[in-house]
């Protein structure tokens, strides 16, 4: 029996020894007004991060629109959808988060506040550039944990409603033990090993020539580092804990074909989601939706959706998915 016990003994004493604290790369003090340009931001404290923007080429623009970016991805996922947008009368914009894309610090997670406050450094700066507009936030995956933890939280961002895109919400409370318990050995022992998705079997979406292009685009992160996917667990954790407090109008979107965030989190998060703010929420479940909803072969279904949601929350949207109710209906966490 002492064997084994001194065996034990010694691996956490190995580990212990090893252990080294999750890098983040937090942003500086402020040293300067925050700028918008037509192909970047810069934020206070002089970091700067690539902008895309789609804008109405005639007539008056109806509404603006902030997209963000999901984990490993960058601004460019919204080119199809702003171009839609665009021709609809709404000004889109989407912008490198720092750690992503082009932007500072390149696959080293920056803290959750960091993400937040550079989403309302960018609210601020885009109303003032359409003073007057309607002002919308859009998150997939990634980008709508930063958007609920951002609508949450001290001085939230003032918009007239936000949509959330399979929101990352699959925090540690909806982990089986062992992947929280490896993340956080992994994150404090060996936080710079890189690792891929490859080999996990998960299909983000039905749009494989875009996946292919995906694959081949230096500016999509395909290594990882362990201590950033222990940020993005913060940040799940911190938007899942966020959602009883969400109180915003709110366009909830997700599909049946999912493999990234489970359903079982999504369920969790709606039933967490304040019971007085139901008429001010919409929920759409996309039966031939992947995670990647806005680039899937149906994607143009999705901007529909979204564009007849922001010209009239209220309305029945055009794909009738608002309609099937199967995200009203009891599930059992994953």
């Amino acid at each position: 029996m002492r064997r084994p016990l001194r065996f034990l003994g010694a691996i956490l004493l190995a580990l212990t020894a090893a252990a080294c604290a999750p890098r983040i790369d937090r942003p500086g003090p402020a040293v300067a007004m925050p700028v918008l340009e037509d192909t970047r931001m810069m934020t206070d404290d002089g970091a700067f991060a690539p902008v895309r923007r789609w804008l109405p080429e005639t007539g008056t623009v109806k509404a603006a629109l902030i997209a963000l970016h999901g984990f490993n991805d960058y601004g460019n996922f919204f080119a199809a959808p702003g171009a839609y947008l665009a021709r609809r009368g709404i000004a889109a914009y989407a912008f490198d988060q720092r750690g992503f894309g082009a932007a500072a610090g390149r696959g080293i997670w920056p803290g959750v506040k960091a993400y937040a406050d550079d989403l309302k450094t960018m609210t601020g700066l885009v109303r003032a550039r359409h003073p007057g507009v309607p002002l919308y936030l859009l998150g997939a995956s990634m980008g709508g944990a930063v958007i609920m933890v951002a609508m949450t939280g001290d001085d939230p961002p003032p918009v007239e409603g936000i949509i959330l895109s399979a929101p990352a919400v699959w925090g540690r409370a909806t982990m089986p033990f062992y992947q929280r318990w490896a993340l956080a050995i992994a994150a404090h022992t060996v936080p710079w090993l890189t690792v891929t998705g490859r080999g996990l079997n998960i299909r983000a979406s039905d749009n494989t020539e875009m996946l292919r292009a995906l694959s081949l685009d230096p500016l999509v992160i395909k290594e990882t580092r362990i201590d950033t996917i222990y940020g993005l667990s913060n940040l799940m954790d911190r938007a899942l804990a966020a959602a009883p407090a969400l109180a915003s109008r709110v366009l909830i979107l997700y599909g049946k074909n999912d493999e990234v965030i489970p359903e079982g989190p999504v369920r969790r998060m709606i039933e967490s989601l304040p019971a007085d703010g139901r008429q001010r929420r919409r929920l759409v479940y996309y039966d031939d939706g992947y995670h990647m909803l806005l680039r899937d072969l149906q994607g143009e279904t999705v901007w529909r959706d979204i564009a007849a949601w922001i010209e009239d929350a209220e309305a029945p949207l055009p794909s009738g998915a608002d309609g099937n109710g199967r995200l009203s209906a009891p599930l059992p966490l994953h």
